[in-house]
C-alpha cells in the first residue's frame, strides 16, 4: 500500500473516531451534566449507535470503518489486515479519540463535563471488576459478530453501518449503567486522558480486547466461509487478483 493510500485511509479512521465520539460522548456529557437537557441511557445509546452507523457507511469504503482498537485486533486475528496497518489503525484511534475528548472539554463548561468525568466510562458499585470485564467482552462479542457478519463476510447483507450502530446502541442499553459499554479501548481512552480519570483503567483494555480475541476466533474457526477469502470493506486492501 502506497503513502498516498496510507493518508487516506488513517484519515478515514481518525475523521471517523473522532465524529462518532463528539457525537456520543458529548450526549454523555449533556445528559449526566445538564439537569434540563439529554435524553436519559437510550438518548446516549441512539447517539452512539447513529454516530457509528452514519460514519461506517461513509468511511468504510475508505479504511474499512473499524474506530475501535478492538475492531482492529479482531481483524487483525483473521488475517485481513496487516501488523504495521494495525498499529497505525490503533494510534489514529487512540488520538482521535483524545482530540474528540478535549473538543468536548472546550464547548462544555467545566461545572458540565467534570460532572461525568467527560464521559469516561465507569464500573458501577454493584458490578466486581471482573464481572465489568466480562461485560465489556460479551458486548464486544457482539459488536464484532455484527462486523464480520455485515462488512466483511460476502455472505452477509449490506447494509451499510446500520448492524453495527444497532449493535452498540443495544450493548449501550444493556451495560451503559453497568460498565459505560465502552467496547473500545479509545472510547474510554480519549475522555480518560482529556479528564484525567484513569480509575480501572484495565477494564476497557482488557474486556473489549478478549470479546475481539473470542468473536475472531469463532468466526475464522467455525463461521468463516474457506472457499472464498477475498476481502470486502472490512479492510482497506484486498488480496492480490480480487
Amino acid at each position: 500500500m502506497g503513502a498516498p493510500r496510507i493518508i487516506s485511509v488513517l484519515t478515514a479512521e481518525a475523521l471517523g473516531t473522532f465524529l462518532f465520539f463528539f457525537v456520543g460522548v458529548g450526549a454523555v456529557v449533556l445528559n449526566g451534566g445538564a439537569s434540563t437537557a439529554g435524553a436519559g441511557l437510550l438518548g446516549v445509546a441512539l447517539a452512539h449507535g447513529l454516530a457509528l452507523a452514519v460514519v461506517v457507511s461513509a468511511l468504510g469504503a475508505v479504511s474499512g470503518g473499524h474506530f475501535n482498537p478492538a475492531v482492529t485486533v479482531a481483524v487483525l486475528v483473521i488475517g485481513r489486515i496487516s501488523v504495521p496497518l494495525a498499529a497505525m489503525y490503533v494510534v489514529v484511534q487512540l488520538a482521535a479519540g483524545v482530540a474528540a475528548a478535549l473538543a468536548l472539554r472546550a464547548v462544555f463548561p467545566e461545572a458540565v463535563w467534570s460532572a461525568v468525568a467527560l464521559g469516561t466510562p465507569a464500573v458501577h458499585p454493584v458490578i466486581s471488576i471482573p464481572g465489568a470485564i466480562a461485560i465489556e467482552a460479551v458486548l464486544t462479542v457482539l459488536l464484532v459478530l455484527a462486523v464480520f457478519g455485515t462488512a466483511i463476510d460476502a455472505r452477509g447483507p449490506k447494509v451499510g453501518g446500520l448492524a453495527i450502530g444497532l449493535a452498540v446502541a443495544a450493548d449501550i442499553l444493556m451495560g451503559g449503567p453497568l460498565t459505560g459499554a465502552a467496547m473500545n479501548p479509545a472510547r474510554w481512552f480519549g475522555p480518560a486522558v482529556a479528564s484525567g480519570t484513569f480509575d480501572n483503567w484495565y477494564v476497557w483494555w482488557i474486556g473489549p480486547l478478549i470479546g475481539a480475541v473470542v468473536a475472531a476466533a469463532i468466526y475464522r474457526l467455525a463461521l468463516e466461509e474457506r472457499a472464498r477469502v477475498d476481502v470486502t470493506p472490512a479492510t482497506p486492501e484486498a488480496p492480490e487478483g480480487t
